[in-house]
């Protein structure tokens, strides 16, 4: 019996919103140097709202999982809305993560605030 839910597997397996956004409107990076993982997120913004978003994940299936959940989660969102998506949001998502992959989603909730922030600093918001 795996420890990650159906769902966790199947966003694993077949993760959405796989690759790179060469032009990206924002990219957040985030990392956890105890497990090694690491993700990145582009965003495209259009009009205030998400209209594509991409991930690169280097970690485990938990981390692949939350990744592309976040990225589902966001699409189409307002920058305001997507922002408060949280660690908990992405795990209730994924029908709940092992408590010692909680931290994967809170990488995934990191690395979109840290592309919205990273598209407010390039068009000279705060």
């Amino acid at each position: 019996m795996s420890m990650y839910s159906k769902k966790v597997m199947e966003h694993f397996l077949n993760p959405r919103n796989m690759g790179v956004i060469e032009d990206a409107d924002g990219i957040g990076t985030a990392g956890n140097p105890v497990c090694g993982d690491t993700m990145t997120i582009y965003i495209k913004v259009k009009n205030g709202r998400i209209v594509d978003i991409k991930f690169q994940t280097f970690g485990c299936a938990a981390a692949i999982a939350t990744s592309s959940m976040i990225t589902e989660l966001a699409k189409g969102k307002t920058l305001e809305e997507a922002e408060k998506i949280t660690r908990d949001d992405v795990a209730d998502a994924l029908d709940g993560l092992p408590p010692i992959k909680m931290h994967c989603s809170n990488l995934a909730a990191d690395a979109l605030r840290a592309a919205i922030e990273d598209y407010r600093k390039k068009r000279g918001e705060k």
